[in-house]
């Protein structure tokens, strides 16, 4: 496991992604690749990352907004290292957390690796939007039920794979389905989950933030899809 391919799916970030990438760039303990796809953004993110010119950041753009699942499976196809990461591009994640996520896949054999806000000792977790937080415990608890799984934060923003095991499955969500969709195929077929706590500092919808209640509904769906059919 030399390589690390860290994927940053974007959309209308123009004020967080030089930001993500100046983070990314002070991890040095690993070779790795910065893999941006741009899904689409009608801000000032396409202008910004077409002056980007550096050898270890790819760059790829949708020719409209899919979602952040057909990002995710963009970069994921385009990934040429051992270890795949998915980084946010809203900096409500802090790349000075790879060390931890990346520590299981040497230390305990991890195949997947998942970087929790609610397991505490961490950091740091902004709290606020009390709603989402008990959504995310109950698609938590809910996808736990039809995996047999003991997660704390299925929809976290942190997951890291081998990158033979999630190349292992063929994923099709295009939406935050994409959450659900990942961590019930890997369940199915039985690799070793692993998690980790991670520092968190979330964002308002005046600030950015872009997941919605309807989008718990299709997380829903997507569990019982995947898990059955």
């Amino acid at each position: 496991m030399n390589k690390l391919s860290i994927i940053v799916p974007c959309y209308n970030e123009e004020k967080t992604i030089l930001s993500v990438i100046d983070e990314i760039r002070q991890f040095t303990d690993k070779d790795k690749e910065v893999i941006i796809v741009d899904d689409g953004s009608t801000d000032e993110t396409k202008n910004i990352l077409k002056e980007i010119n550096q050898e270890n950041i790819k760059i790829f753009y949708h020719d409209k907004n899919y979602g952040k699942g057909k990002a995710i499976r963009t970069g994921i196809q385009e990934s040429t290292g051992d270890i795949i990461l998915i980084q946010d591009a809203d900096m409500e994640y802090s790349p000075k957390d790879y060390p931890v996520l990346l520590r299981p896949f040497s230390e305990a054999g991890a195949d997947v690796v998942y970087g929790s806000r609610f397991m505490g000792g961490a950091g740091y977790v902004r709290l606020h939007f009390y709603f989402h937080f008990i959504a995310n415990k109950l698609l938590t608890h809910f996808c736990n039920l039809f995996t047999n799984l003991n997660m704390t934060d299925m929809e976290t923003g942190y997951k890291v794979f081998k990158s033979e095991v999630i190349k292992s499955i063929n994923l099709k969500e295009n939406s935050f389905g994409i959450e659900p969709e990942i961590t019930v195929k890997l369940a199915k077929k039985k690799f070793k989950f692993y998690e980790v706590a991670v520092s968190y500092k979330g964002r308002s919808y005046a600030e950015g933030k872009k997941i919605t209640l309807k989008d718990a509904f299709w997380a829903v769906y997507c569990i019982i899809k995947y898990r059955f059919f």
